[in-house]
């Protein structure tokens, strides 16, 4: 087979916002999946603020992508062609494919989705994906919520805001979350249950936090950072735990400043962890056990956010850097 393929590769590292001009589009001609191998056609793009980091040559949690590579980003995918037992053309399979239409390599970086579930296809990259997997482990391992707990949840009609706060009220959690708009509010309180929600763009955090935290909080699963970290660490109580998740706020700006309230998790005895969902894999069974049960019983909703074209991926990554989606945001490349 001869399969022509376009590719996002990083051309030089953003500054700033990441602009189109920061990754090169090329075409090329793949070459035949080799012993071993598989080609994928790919339909969905991840697109996550994680995304950020990975250009940028900085300490991080996997090597930067490298001047002149693919971009890196989790896809969903069909097996096109495969020189290997165990992957058959018309698999449907997940892995990090990146910014490109196609990938050819070794299949074991690619894992058979099951068939004949019932769910979309975006349901594995929604909830039954590495997505699930953060909101579950980041809550239940690290700020483990007892009943009546205040947990406080960032970027809460996110991806992974929106799940914690639904298993933060399974596990019978009082929840708060802070949103970017009205529309998203109204959502994460009217359909996923939500006990409060803060729009940060219109209200005064803090202030909106006293009145919903009368006892204090527990619990934050933190997304964002800056000024928002420091509003909820004002309000933390003895003991109680931050699940460090992400600080999207600061990623565009690396000089940005640390929280001014650091102090109070010397004061208040807090415990914060940060974590990479990758951490947990070896439980990713458990996860996916719990989060699909709570599924099939309606206990438990996820939205995603598909815009089409993979041309568009430089622009679109950014919209979640200013909240402009909700839920899962991700790119559609091809058909299903």
């Amino acid at each position: 087979m001869s399969v022509e393929n376009n590719a996002w590769k990083l051309a030089t590292r953003p500054d700033g916002d990441i602009k189109q001009s920061d990754l090169e589009w090329v075409a090329e001609t793949l070459p035949d999946p080799a012993e071993g191998e598989i080609c994928v056609r790919h339909v969905y793009l991840s697109l996550d603020p994680t995304n950020r980091i990975w250009m940028s040559d900085i300490d991080q949690y996997m090597p930067p992508v490298a001047i002149g590579e693919v971009m890196r980003g989790g896809t969903l995918g069909v097996v096109e062609a495969s020189n290997v037992n165990g992957y058959a053309v018309g698999d449907m399979v997940s892995g990090m494919g990146g910014w490109q239409k196609y990938t050819v390599g070794p299949a074991n970086a690619w894992q058979v989705l099951p068939k004949d579930t019932g769910l979309p296809m975006t349901a594995f990259m929604g909830c039954l994906s590495f997505i699930g997997m953060t909101a579950y482990f980041g809550l239940l391992d690290i700020c483990d919520p007892k009943p009546g707990e205040t947990v406080v949840v960032n970027a809460a009609a996110g991806a992974v805001g929106s799940l914690v706060g639904q298993i933060a009220k399974i596990k019978d959690a009082r929840v708060v979350g802070i949103a970017g708009s009205d529309d998203k509010c109204k959502w994460i309180k009217d359909e996923l249950g939500f006990d409060e929600a803060i729009n940060y763009k219109t209200e005064n955090v803090l202030e909106m936090l006293k009145q919903y935290c009368p006892d204090g909080i527990d619990c934050v699963f933190e997304n964002v950072g800056g000024q928002i970290l420091d509003d909820q660490l004002t309000l933390m109580n003895n003991f109680s735990r931050i699940a460090l998740c992400g600080l999207i706020s600061t990623y565009n700006d690396l000089d940005a400043p640390g929280p001014k309230m650091f102090r109070n998790i010397l004061m208040k005895r807090i415990m914060v962890k940060g974590f990479i969902v990758s951490d947990y894999m070896a439980r990713a069974q458990e996860a996916m056990a719990d989060l699909g049960k709570w599924m099939m019983e309606g206990k438990l909703q996820y939205r995603v956010d598909v815009r089409p074209g993979l041309e568009n991926a430089p622009q679109v990554v950014n919209d979640l850097f200013v909240g402009a989606n909700t839920g899962k945001l991700m790119i559609q490349i091809s058909d299903e």
